[in-house]
């Protein structure tokens, strides 16, 4: 759950200093718009600043989206408290937010170009459509049983489409266990992939576009009739199916999503910013563009 969605379903507080102008509470909010980027698509408003009666601590009113939330803040505006969170700093001035937005993007950056070599080293081998040396790679962890996930195989596509030279996707498997099929397809995917990418792809392709009538009991059928035109060997296709190792590349790779902060499907990376969720091909856009200009 996000951090602020928390803090409006929790139920205790604590924190505030003695109310002031109306300038504290556009500080306050202006702090508060910082800790929890959310707030800044909100309509938002820190209201109703007062002495709480104990000392050092005033008390007020966050509301966002009509719905009111009472704090407490110390004199100095260093902690402010919001039921069961943490305690927030609302001190800062403008001058010092924008620079903590300027260091919050550096580390940001950082992060990623270190997320993205990491990934880059943990995925070598795995499916991939692009140029190999593309300046910009998506990590895509999927489901081939989730809806969302073919949904985004879409815009995914237009994506490569529209970067044909700049982008590489990398294909790795994170089936839900509530997806009774997804597993099972995802283990057939790889050992496809082992003997002709294309195969692989071919798969890929066919789970999307039969997502509606594949089940648990028909997938190794369905997958079969897929690749008879692929050219692979299918019993030794079928033999990899059945074995212990094929299953335990897909969960390495399901666990190496969740060590990257994925829980569910489809997640992307993009040279390591994460993109949660089935997004609009204009996220994907800004994201390369960004990655492109660092």
């Amino acid at each position: 759950m996000p951090r602020f969605a928390f803090v409006l379903a929790a139920a205790v507080l604590v924190g505030c200093g003695p109310a002031q102008s109306q300038d504290r509470a556009a500080t306050i909010l202006a702090n508060l718009r910082h800790e929890f980027p959310q707030l800044q698509e909100m309509e938002a408003s820190v209201d109703s600043l007062r002495p709480s009666g104990v000392a050092g601590l005033d008390e007020g009113v966050l509301t966002v989206g009509g719905q009111g939330q009472p704090f407490l803040v110390t004199e100095d505006g260093t902690r402010l408290y919001l039921l069961a969170a943490p305690a927030v700093d609302v001190s800062r001035s403008a001058d010092a937010l924008v620079a903590a937005d300027r260091a919050r993007e550096t580390a940001a950056v950082t992060e990623a170009a270190e997320r993205g070599r990491a990934l880059a080293a943990a995925t070598a081998g795995l499916p991939s459509r692009g140029p190999a040396n593309a300046p910009v790679t998506i990590v895509e962890f999927s489901d081939f049983q989730c809806p969302y996930c073919r949904l985004a195989a879409a815009t995914v596509e237009t994506v490569l489409a529209r970067y044909p030279d700049t982008v590489r996707l990398v294909y790795a498997h994170f089936p839900l266990g509530n997806h009774a099929w997804a597993e099972p397809a995802a283990v057939a995917a790889t050992c496809a992939g082992r003997q002709s990418p294309a195969a692989f792809w071919t798969l890929h392709d066919a789970y999307f576009d039969g997502q509606q009538v594949t089940t648990a009991s028909n997938v190794a059928d369905r997958s079969r009739a897929a690749l008879a035109a692929s050219g692979i060997d299918l019993a030794a296709w079928s033999a990899c199916t059945a074995s212990p190792e094929a299953a335990a590349a897909v969960r390495e790779q399901t666990a190496l999503g969740e060590a990257n902060g994925v829980s569910g499907t489809p997640g992307f990376f993009v040279n390591g910013r994460f993109i949660n969720g089935n997004q609009p091909a204009e996220a994907f856009v800004a994201a390369i563009e960004a990655a492109q200009a660092e």
